[in-house]
């Protein structure tokens, strides 16, 4: 008995030390312009959003949803997202395919997680990804506007919706099933 667990602990240690090994001198891709593989994209959401689960302080929104807070929210996200992350007028940015792995488009596929998610998300950026710790260039309130904003792009009330149409000439997503991309 004493063997076979004896067995189990230098399989693993070869395992980790062949991995590292492998790491090490330089066999393992690190080139930004290719798509992640499946395998990968999954094991890095699944770990970012674990992450996030155990750090994150589980917290309301202290900014409330005003009209004025979600356009203020609106304007951050074109100031501080858009060339990332695609703009209100729903192009596609232009730096979307330089990143590994690439951002998300959070206009054509907002975020389906909770306000205090994507607020710690905002605030302390994700390593290795290009997303930096915004807590330092923006305000808390600010952050939460932009959370308010995000976690509410395929629902804005209709004098946010007009701002947005005004400012861009492009109607708002209102959450239905294949809108045009301009009208």
């Amino acid at each position: 008995m004493r063997n076979f667990f004896l067995g189990i602990v230098v399989a693993i240690l070869v395992l980790l030390i062949g991995t590292l090994g492998v790491a090490l001198l330089g066999f393992l891709p690190t080139r930004a312009n290719s798509a992640p593989p499946k395998l990968e994209r999954h094991l890095a959401m699944s770990a970012l959003d674990n992450s996030v689960d155990r750090h994150a302080p589980r917290i309301n929104n202290p900014v409330p949803p005003t009209d004025e807070n979600l356009i203020a929210g609106l304007k951050l996200y074109t100031m501080n997202c858009a060339q990332c992350h695609g703009g209100i007028d729903r192009q596609p940015s232009t730096l979307e395919k330089s990143f590994y792995p690439p951002p998300p488009n959070l206009i054509l596929h907002p975020p389906d997680d909770e306000e205090w998610h994507l607020f710690y998300v905002i605030r302390t950026g994700i390593r290795y990804t290009g997303m930096p710790a915004w807590e330092k260039t923006l305000s808390e309130p600010d952050i939460w506007k932009l959370t308010a904003f995000l976690t509410r792009v395929n629902k804005l009330p209709p004098a946010v919706q007009e701002y947005w149409k005004n400012a861009t000439g492009v109607t708002a997503p209102t959450g239905e099933a294949k809108e045009q991309t301009h009208p």
